[in-house]
């Protein structure tokens, strides 16, 4: 037990971010899944509610679990704040430019019944990678102390 305690430790913050990114998936997915197969939404629409219920999703849990920021003071909260969405938007550019461009590549077949999910999953693997990339290196980067 020690060991895998060790290794947890040792690993943390990959770990984190792949178990809170699989949940941030689920919210994706779960939300996308809803809003264009139970609501019927376009596929585009839908995508980007989906992206934005997932970003806000994911700054709680990458903040907090992740890379553990301690950006207490507000300027400094808010410039975090706004480099993760900036971030996120820049990969969400190619999260809902990739989803129809997989498609009109010919992954659109559904799954579960949802149109396009196949393509979905593939764009989101993509987005993961780069997500953590920009996240640990430019969202909460370690400041040096002054």
């Amino acid at each position: 037990m020690k060991k895998i305690k060790n290794l947890y430790l040792k690993y943390r913050e990959i770990i984190n971010y792949l178990f809170f990114g699989g949940c941030t998936t689920l919210v994706s997915w779960a939300t996308y899944a809803l809003f264009v197969g139970g609501c019927g939404m376009g596929v585009v629409p839908g995508k980007i509610l989906s992206w934005i219920c997932a970003v806000v999703f994911a700054y709680v849990t990458n903040k907090l679990w992740v890379f553990f920021s301690q950006q207490k003071d507000a300027a400094m909260l808010l410039r975090e704040a706004i480099e993760f969405f900036a971030s996120r938007a820049a990969t969400g550019v190619v999260e809902i430019g990739g989803l129809p461009l997989l498609m009109s590549l010919g992954l659109d077949q559904p799954l579960f019944g949802v149109k396009g999910f196949w393509a979905n999953i593939v764009v989101t693997v993509i987005v993961i990678i780069l997500n953590y990339f920009l996240s640990k290196y430019l969202v909460f980067r370690k400041k040096e102390k002054e």
